[in-house]
């Protein structure tokens, strides 16, 4: 079963160049699941219910999220009542939940897990620990067990994948916006990518418009952040996973360049 991953859509770009595209991804790549970071769908900072609710609508299973995913307070409401949009397990007390379990296209249960990194990140629970905990509770015949670890440290988010592997299928980053080349199989069975790359605009600062970020570095200045608009590219990861095993047989990057 082929399981697929987008990496943080980002503001308007990033939501379009899913839209036009995603239909032709699953149909091609016989995709079961879809899952999709979406912490910086609303204008780069955070995710709105109504902007969440678009997402589902155009076929995305679970949506994960990050650090940005507290930026619009009318969110918090929504975490509690949809299930299929979760945040980092590891914030203590926090709206929602950090785990979700769904059925895939071929009847398949597939549960769906988010941690955050705690290196140069707001300070929260050891993503570690909690993915001991959330993993001990899951019904074991789960098998199929996928992992957004949204963190800002390579070293970090390879250490995730060294600990996890043979217990989940895949661990894939996010947070960075950049894809890495880093792209295997470990081991144990559990697929591996360092961060799968934003879905947005690319003619920008990681998302953000370049002359602003550049005022910002050359004066030191604060200034106002907003979403650039160009070179959409969608980045996403495509998981073939053994259903009966949970084991990844082979991952691979897919990317489209929207303009």
């Amino acid at each position: 079963m082929n399981l697929l991953f987008i990496g943080d859509i980002f503001a308007s770009a990033g939501r379009r160049i899913v839209a036009d595209h995603l239909q032709d991804i699953v149909d091609t790549n016989q995709i079961d699941l879809i899952i999709a970071n979406g912490e910086n769908a609303a204008g780069g900072f955070g995710i709105t219910p109504a902007i969440a609710d678009d997402l589902f609508a155009l076929g995305i299973d679970i949506i994960t999220t990050g650090n940005h995913v507290w930026d619009k307070r009318d969110l918090y409401a929504y975490l509690d009542r949809q299930p299929r949009l979760i945040r980092p397990a590891n914030y203590p007390d926090a709206p929602g939940a950090g785990l979700a379990t769904v059925t895939t296209r071929s009847g398949v249960p597939c549960a769906v897990m988010n941690l955050q990194g705690r290196t140069y990140m707001p300070s929260t629970d050891c993503p570690f620990r909690t993915a001991d905990r959330l993993l001990s509770g899951l019904d074991a015949g789960v098998k199929v067990r996928f992992v957004d670890f949204h963190a800002e440290v390579t070293s970090e988010k390879i250490a995730l994948g060294w600990y996890l592997d043979g217990r989940v299928s895949a661990v894939v980053g996010t947070h960075t916006h950049v894809p890495t080349a880093d792209t295997r199989i470990l081991p144990g069975g559990t697929a591996y990518q360092t961060d799968c790359g934003m879905t947005g605009p690319y003619c920008s600062v990681i998302g953000v418009d370049t002359a602003i970020v550049l005022q910002r570095f050359l004066t030191s200045l604060p200034v106002r952040m907003e979403a650039a608009s160009g070179g959409a590219e969608l980045h996403s990861v495509i998981v073939d996973v053994d259903e009966t095993t949970g084991r990844a047989r082979a991952i691979r990057r897919h990317a489209i360049n929207g303009d």
